[in-house]
């Protein structure tokens, strides 16, 4: 979540207070509208004077009257009618009234009860309307203050810890191995964690030290919090975990300040683990000289360093942390003692994907014709978080269609959804451009499939989505870490088969092949410049012109490569595309009944699935790839 700015956190406060003051005066207009019902149904019973009251008594109107101090509540016997009087406040009744000529025998044969004055109730009712305005300016003064002692209170603990618990009670966010899919080596590093944690006696007995910390290095996505978290979760312990941007402020020392009350927390809580992910934002080399030696990042770094140092071997505390840039991370942090214990990530393979997209299915319900291995089969490169995001889209997919159950369609449909975007049925192609488009995507799709070292096709479509007007979908047989010379030549020359199909079919090029001439030229000037594979240049990685190194004092520029060297890598960069675009050209032309073919049943039905595709390929005697059948694991 982005961090608010003070104009941000000001109108909040002013949010808030204005909400507080709404409140008080609702309270008060309720005060009011009460105490004024109160007072009308007060005023509504009529006053008579005591004249009155003595013509009333003499005539025999009058059944009681209640004496409440000097107030007098007169019932008369016609509709039990009450009328209210006032006596003389030193004189009692039968002295007042016979003044005006009542006997006490006229008085004595109504009844007349006296009742004592309630003090509480009494004062009550005379300062409430006074004291009711006073209060509430009180109150509003207190809220106030509030405020103000808010604002103080978040200055004091402006050096806190911002970390976030999960106690290990808490089952609702409790994680466990049994969460996390593949990664199979990274547990096993972590399992001698679990068991200092669990048990650590075995270890301080035989003289052994676990290590302190634990760095969590692989692509974004792999999974490095969510196995922190599963650590936490197996060991039973609570789990600390904050960004190493949190610990980062303005104010220097804000940041070694937050540093101490972590570890301080944290202490107190043992055994427990400390998690600080994107570590790298306050772990990069220091001395590069730029803030100079107040710089924040360095002393909460420094913070970091002197905390890891000062554990005890019987504190059993241990830090974990996760990077996707190991490579800018300061040697203090890596050296023994510290975070020695670094544990590799990879994007998964084959069976992890399917195991994970099943760890994923567990609360979805799927229709019998979900086969998981599959959609394992079409995300090659995919890590844990986009495996995540193509089950989710493919339920939102199901229940946009108002559909109770999710299909290997609505699946099928996510992956692709996530590779290149929704589709836009709504941006209507020309038939000038949908043909053009129709011959772009077939002459990529045929080249694949006649070229030996190129991925099968498993879809060729004209919908567009993202920013493409149509796309082909390849993907490989199975899995596989190298690449070679041969099939980065074979990737090259597909890339260039759209270019080439346009060339060979219209005699023009159209702007659809852009992003296919920036991939086919990175990749040729990869293969030149860091994979040493150029005949003309040799094994020599030159990985651009100049290359900026990192000293104990900050960055310098080397240069790898001369001028000539560096005219001679793009004309071999050049010469590599030319081959390719000739033996593209080369392809198509030997191939032209099959390209139009192709073309024309791809324009009529817009998407070609990978049977389809393969069926006519085999009708113009092409041989589509095959693979080994492999079973398909069930829903669970």
């Amino acid at each position: 979540m982005p961090k608010k700015t003070k104009p941000a956190k000001r109108q909040d406060i002013w949010k808030q207070f204005s909400r507080q003051i709404i409140g008080a005066l609702l309270i008060l207009l309720v005060f009011v509208g009460f105490y004024t019902i109160t007072a009308e149904n007060k005023t509504a019973i009529p006053d008579i004077s005591l004249s009155q009251l003595a013509q009333d008594l003499m005539a025999g109107k009058v059944k009681a009257i209640k004496i409440q101090g000097d107030e007098l509540e007169i019932t008369y016997l016609v509709k039990d009618e009450i009328k209210h009087s006032q006596k003389e406040v030193e004189a009692s009744l039968t002295q007042t009234l016979a003044v005006y000529g009542v006997s006490p025998v006229v008085l004595g044969q109504v009844a007349v009860t006296v009742e004592s004055p309630n003090g509480a109730g009494f004062w009550l009712s005379n300062l409430l309307p006074f004291l009711l305005p006073v209060f509430f300016v009180i109150f509003l003064f207190w809220m106030i203050s509030r405020q103000v002692r808010g604002a103080s209170m978040q200055a004091f603990s402006f050096g806190q810890s911002r970390a976030r618990i999960i106690d290990p009670a808490d089952t609702k966010q409790r994680i466990t191995f049994k969460d996390v899919a593949g990664v199979r080596e990274a547990k096993e590093e972590l399992f001698e964690i679990i068991d200092f944690l669990k048990s650590p006696k075995k270890f301080l007995d035989i003289g052994a030290k676990i290590p302190k910390g634990v760095l969590l290095m692989g692509p974004p996505g792999t999974g490095k919090t969510l196995l922190a978290r599963a650590v936490a979760g197996e060991a039973e312990v609570p789990f600390f975990h904050l960004s190493g941007s949190e610990f980062v402020e303005m104010f220097v020392g804000v940041g070694a300040s937050r540093v101490r009350d972590l570890f301080k927390m944290a202490k107190k809580a043992a055994p427990a683990i400390v998690f600080i992910d994107e570590i790298d934002a306050i772990g990069r080399h220091r001395g590069s000289g730029l803030g100079g030696g107040n710089d924040e990042r360095e002393q909460t770094l420094n913070q970091i360093l002197v905390e890891m140092d000062g554990f005890e071997p019987t504190e059993k505390l241990i830090v974990m942390a996760a990077t996707n840039r190991p490579d800018v991370l300061d040697p203090a942090l890596l050296r023994p003692g510290r975070f020695d214990r670094r544990v590799v990530l990879d994007k998964p393979d084959l069976r992890d994907r399917e195991e994970i997209l099943q760890i994923y299915a567990r609360r979805k319900p799927f229709a019998e014709d979900v086969n998981l291995r599959t959609i394992a089969e079409r995300t090659p490169g995919f890590t844990g978080a986009d495996l995540a995001n193509i089950m989710n889209e493919g339920a939102i997919l199901a229940a946009r269609e108002n559909r109770k159950l999710v299909s290997q369609y609505d699946l099928i449909r996510s992956v692709e959804k996530v590779m290149l975007g929704p589709e836009r049925r709504s941006h209507i192609l020309s038939d000038k451009e949908k043909r053009i488009t129709a011959y772009h995507e077939i002459g990529h799709a045929l080249i694949a499939s006649v070229l030996a070292h190129a991925d099968p096709v498993h879809k060729v479509s004209i919908i567009s989505r993202g920013h493409a007007a149509g796309y082909t979908l390849k993907l490989p047989l199975e899995d596989h870490k190298l690449e070679s010379r041969k099939e980065f030549l074979d990737d090259i020359v597909v890339s260039l088969g759209g270019y080439a199909a346009e060339m060979l079919i219209f005699d023009d090029i159209t702007t659809g092949a852009s992003s296919d001439i920036a991939l086919a030229t990175a990749v040729a000037r990869n293969m030149v410049t860091k994979y040493g594979m150029s005949d003309k240049l040799g094994p020599i990685a030159f990985d651009g012109a100049t290359q900026r190194l990192w000293s104990g004092y900050g960055t310098v520029s080397e240069k790898y490569s001369s001028e000539e060297v560096s005219a001679a890598i793009d004309r071999e960069v050049s010469e590599i595309i030319r081959v390719g675009l000739e033996r593209a050209k080369e392809a198509l032309a030997q191939h032209r009944p099959a390209l139009d073919g192709l073309s024309e049943e791809l324009i009529k039905v817009e998407t070609l699935e990978r049977a389809d595709f393969e069926k006519l390929l085999i009708l113009h005697g092409i041989k589509p790839k095959v693979k080994e059948e492999k079973i398909a694991s069930p829903i669970v």
